[in-house]
């Protein structure tokens, strides 16, 4: 949706509904759209709730896309390449694109949730690497975080199944 001339740019966080999401015990958040009902469509913005001790999405990496974090209340800390950091109220992680190198994932403290805005490119095609578990995700047609409805192509496997480019040509 376009933002039509005279409708507000302004967000105000406070008074956005937020929809839980997650995946088992683990994987665990809230989230409320930010930049696309202004009519954004290559910048992603939402706004991410994560209860105490869990995380919104598995560790990750992006080969298209930058994502950037405004750590907003709360705190824990970032996964990010083979090493963690702490974060905090206040703090920005930035996440570029590439491979295992720059895998991320935010985790909330046992204190309380840890409240983020995630900020990202939404370029497409897309190709994402989970080095926990040695999946691959590709998307095409919508952006991570975009609309689900059109994709043309959505499929995650595992890197060690992967087959020879010429097998059964």
């Amino acid at each position: 949706m376009r933002n039509e001339q005279g409708a507000s740019p302004v967000v105000r966080l406070g008074e956005l509904a937020l929809a839980e999401t997650g995946n088992g015990g683990r994987f665990v958040c809230a989230t409320a759209a930010v930049a696309a009902p202004k009519g954004a469509r290559h910048l992603g913005a939402r706004l991410v709730e994560v209860p105490a001790g869990k995380r919104a999405w598995p560790f990750h990496s992006h080969h298209a896309n930058d994502e950037m974090f405004v750590v907003l209340a709360g705190a824990g800390r970032v996964r990010f390449g083979a090493d963690e950091w702490p974060v905090e109220a206040g703090d920005v992680v930035v996440c570029p694109s590439g491979g295992a190198e720059t895998a991320h994932q935010l985790i909330a403290g046992a204190e309380g949730p840890l409240r983020y805005l995630a900020v990202s490119t939404m370029n497409e095609p897309e190709v994402m690497e989970y080095p926990d578990s040695g999946k691959v995700t590709v998307f095409a047609g919508a952006a991570p975080g975009g609309d689900k409805a059109a994709r043309r192509v959505a499929t995650s496997f595992r890197a060690r199944d992967a087959v020879d480019y010429w097998l059964d040509e």
